[in-house]
């Protein structure tokens, strides 16, 4: 079977379909997010891996995964789970926030290994690789607990109606948040990532 690339893979869903679930639009951006997971971890194991792919892959998940993805949820879909009742505290809530904040850590540390030019160049690619590693395991298990748990749970609690007007409000964000055009910017990055980590 034919791979798609990214691009042609998720550019129809740039602009989402106003009837979508809000759930199955997070999904959607965990998929992506997936597929750049997977060249990270190829840079990870290639210790000959251009900085600039590491840089790419770096402004990747801080503006798509988190930026982009991981503010959909904290500023929409928690807020609107807890006003159903699913607690911040000692919840599942809770927990991807924690799980947010220590995938924000790794990152940090892979940007200051990369800021770091003067250094012993495979003492950077050690920290980098270090803390890659740490961040696929910790967002693979993190996409996991959402999808098969926590999305279930706004399934059962949202309705229609507000699953539609979650969908719009993360439009919303992206446009303010990210601005025009910076949503298909990304998936460009990722699809150049892949092919070339392919190559």
């Amino acid at each position: 079977m034919e791979q798609r690339t990214v691009h042609e893979e998720h550019s129809s869903h740039v602009r989402h379909d106003p009837l979508e679930k809000a759930t199955d639009v997070l999904k959607q951006d965990h998929r992506i997010i997936e597929r750049v997971l997977a060249v990270v971890e190829r840079l990870a194991r290639n210790p000959q891996a251009l900085l600039e792919d590491w840089q790419k892959a770096i402004d990747f998940i801080r503006g798509f995964a988190d930026r982009c993805h991981h503010l959909k949820e904290e500023k929409i879909l928690f807020p609107a789970l807890e006003k159903h009742g699913i607690p911040r505290e000692g919840g599942p809530i809770g927990m991807m926030l924690v799980e947010h904040e220590e995938g924000r850590s790794y990152v940090r540390e892979m940007m200051e290994a990369l800021a770091h030019e003067g250094g012993d160049s495979e003492v950077r690619r050690t920290i980098l690789g270090q803390n890659a590693r740490a961040y696929l395991r910790l967002l693979r298990e993190h996409i996991r607990k959402e999808d098969e748990v926590l999305f279930q749970m706004a399934d059962e609690a949202l309705s229609p109606e507000e699953q539609k007007e979650l969908a719009q409000e993360f439009e919303k964000h992206e446009a303010e948040e990210i601005g025009a055009g910076v949503h298909e910017k990304y998936l460009k990055i990722a699809e150049e990532l892949e092919r070339h980590s392919d190559g």
